[in-house]
């Protein structure tokens, strides 16, 4: 179909009406370029984070402000092209709220690329819940944190291609100078990156974004996606540097979240931070950048992706 927005649209995958799951590609998109088809293709991922109902972003997670309804914002980005969404109910955790569920349930009625929900999943029951309503995937943080066991149990009822770990990652300066008479605090992670919680709030004792990336894979994650809070909302780029040293540690796809404002940005983290998909948020709710139009600038780049 065509689209007023963005050249030609893509249709996203159907959904099977008995199971309400996306079609893998080779069954419905047999143009796809030659080319392309013994590569894995790169994914452009919108990520709308949800705060009472309503999209919202801020920078560095803090001073958020309204970006739309998340229905409509999901129906535009699947109409220019979007190869997945992401929902981030960013304060599910914080104040002990139920997930989204009936968030999903629209989502799946209205679109059909594949869509994560992320946000208060503490239970195979609450990502059951999520997953009946229409979800393809779900994400976990906190609870994965509290309780890294879940991963196992959410791994063995939906399979590891349906369990997201999400990591919120914040450069941890190393002191000027150690004593090597003294044991390093056991909170200092040597230059490395200190993982956060509850929409980062509160930093995670002991626990480094290599490391704990490492674990969830083991434990049963299927994919990571990785936000550096130093850099979100701040359009600087992503930290390249945090998006590899996962990417090289761990064998699953890793999503690069947090600083894209320019496309070059996107390019960078695929092919220097050696990301398997990028997350983008303010570029393309305030209309800085079309979703098809970074799709093409990846393209123009060497970068296989579905156009």
């Amino acid at each position: 179909m065509q689209s007023d927005v963005c050249g030609e649209a893509a249709a996203g995958s159907p959904r099977s009406e008995a199971e309400g799951r996306s079609i893998p590609e080779e069954e419905y998109r047999p143009s796809q370029p030659l080319r392309f088809m013994t590569m894995a293709l790169k994914r452009v991922i919108p990520c709308l984070d949800v705060n009472a109902g309503r999209v919202v972003k801020g920078t560095n997670f803090v001073g958020l402000r309204d970006a739309g309804d998340p229905v409509e914002l999901a129906e535009r980005y699947d109409a220019e092209g979007a190869d997945e969404l992401v929902f981030l109910d960013i304060t599910a955790s914080h104040e002990q709220r139920e997930t989204i569920v009936e968030l999903a349930r629209r989502t799946a009625d209205n679109v059909f690329i594949p869509f994560t929900i992320g946000g208060g999943i503490r239970s195979v029951e609450d990502a059951q819940a999520v997953l009946d309503a229409g979800a393809d995937k779900v994400s976990v943080n906190s609870a994965a944190l509290a309780r890294p066991e879940l991963l196992g149990e959410l791994a063995d009822q939906f399979g590891a291609q349906c369990v997201v770990i999400a990591i919120d990652a914040k450069r941890e300066a190393a002191p000027a100078t150690v004593s090597p008479t003294c044991e390093a605090p056991p909170d200092w992670y040597g230059g490395g990156w200190g993982v956060y919680v509850n929409g980062g709030r509160k930093r995670v004792e002991g626990r480094d974004a290599v490391s704990w990336a490492e674990e969830a894979v083991e434990r049963g994650a299927g994919e990571v996606l990785l936000t550096s809070m130093d850099r979100d909302g701040t359009n600087d780029g992503y930290d390249l540097e945090l998006t590899k040293a996962v990417a090289d540690a761990v064998g699953v796809p890793v999503i690069a979240s947090g600083g894209a404002g320019e496309l070059s940005h996107l390019s960078e983290a695929i092919a220097q931070g050696n990301a398997d998909a990028v997350l983008c948020a303010s570029i393309f709710h305030y209309g800085h950048y079309r979703v098809c139009e970074a799709k093409e600038r990846l393209a123009a780049d060497g970068i296989p992706v579905r156009l």
